[in-house]
């Protein structure tokens, strides 16, 4: 019987190579239902390729257009937020892969997790926000989560068969397109070129995060969520030629990792054949070719968002979720060309000084920060900008 995936975020980066990977394997996979935010033309192209049961645009604004575009075919059309989440609980879907963009991932996972769906989760923020709340849901939920940022997916292979504790991971980040740009020339970035990034073709907004490194800030919470292991025992190394994964070492000092050319759609399918591995069309490594490895610190004096990441963790409660809304911001506010690339670590650091820590938070309280933080890193930008 096929496995009946649910692509959140079809039309993006992630989701665009997971519908490859269906197609790939039409004997083993079906996109039952396909999600979109605003990019309504290539849902519908989608749409009529994969005839899903359901879409979703988001954008309720887009809801006709694509209602009409599909109104020949049998495919259910549903706009806005809440069918998202809603959408998320169908009984004709075993898998939800959830790569929405930012904090919008978190309430349709929350009902996924509730609806006990295995979850490929390419949405780290969602971790980020509510790891705490995320991770309870999952055990007691009994429900499955694989990750499918290259990163955390590397640590899940790593584990596969192993019953010991780790004593320490090491995420790997090639050091994104300013590794070595002088620091004095930050103020001069375009966002042309927080764009370019050297190893990986992501969406804009993890690429610019790839650029400020907060991106793997947010992994080093996620992987804290995950694996259970403290933010001590995370490690981030710089390994500009994006081959090993990351790795764990074990309490005897023995070191695994995972290795390949850098393409999503190892991990991604790997998410959905779990604990079996088929073939896939993503180019092989040449041990022959790729040259040298090297690792380094990562400069978080040059990168300041990765130690913030850190703090945030380390602080715990809501502050990660503050931390989280008020990039958002910042990086959309840079992307529409409002700030400067040197502002947007400022605009972050303002919010979480103004906005109250609530500890041991519930859902509400994540919902309500989210809102709260947003408000204020809008105002930042508006006022200091």
């Amino acid at each position: 019987m096929k496995k009946r995936i649910a692509v959140f975020g079809s039309t993006g980066s992630i989701g665009t190579q997971v519908l490859e990977i269906i197609a790939e394997h039409s004997d083993m996979f079906v996109a039952e239902i396909l999600t979109a935010n605003d990019n309504a033309d290539l849902l519908i192209e989608q749409a009529v390729r994969f005839l899903p049961d359901a879409v979703v645009i988001a954008n309720e604004n887009l809801y006709s257009r694509v209602a009409r575009a599909l109104e020949n075919f049998p495919i259910k059309v549903y706009s806005g937020a809440a069918s998202l989440e809603q959408i998320a609980a169908s009984e004709n879907i075993d898998t939800v892969l959830m790569a929405l963009v930012g904090y919008s991932g978190l309430l349709p996972t929350v009902r996924a997790i509730k609806s006990r769906k295995t979850l490929a989760l390419a949405n780290k923020e969602t971790l980020v926000v509510a790891g705490n709340l995320i991770m309870n849901l999952a055990e007691q939920y009994k429900t499955q989560i694989i990750p499918v940022d290259s990163e955390h997916s590397a640590i899940f292979q790593c584990l596969v068969g192993e019953y010991a504790e780790i004593d320490k991971i090491y995420l790997t980040a090639s050091g994104g397109p300013f590794l070595n740009l002088p620091v004095e020339k930050f103020a001069a970035i375009t966002k042309n070129d927080a764009l370019k990034h050297p190893r990986w073709n992501m969406g804009a907004k993890i690429t610019t995060d790839s650029a400020t490194m907060m991106n793997k800030g947010f992994e080093v919470i996620e992987a804290h969520w995950l694996f259970g292991v403290p933010a001590d025992d995370i490690q981030v190394l710089i390994h500009p030629q994006s081959i090993i994964h990351s790795m764990i070492q074990f309490k005897d000092g023995a070191v695994k990792a995972q290795l390949g050319e850098p393409d999503m759609k190892v991990p991604i399918q790997y998410s959905f054949t779990f604990p079996d591995r088929i073939a896939c069309n993503a180019p092989k490594i040449d041990f022959t070719k790729c040259g040298e490895l090297t690792f380094a610190e990562p400069d978080t004096e040059k990168f300041p968002c990765l130690k913030l990441a850190f703090q945030a963790l380390k602080l715990g409660g809501t502050v990660p979720c503050i931390m989280n809304a008020a990039n958002e911001i910042a990086v959309r506010a840079f992307l529409n060309d409002r700030i400067k690339y040197a502002d947007i670590y400022p605009v972050i650091v303002k919010t979480m000084e103004k906005i109250d820590k609530k500890n041991n938070p519930e859902l509400s309280d994540y919902i309500e920060t989210d809102a709260a933080a947003r408000e204020y890193a809008s105002h930042v930008v508006e006022r200091d900008y």
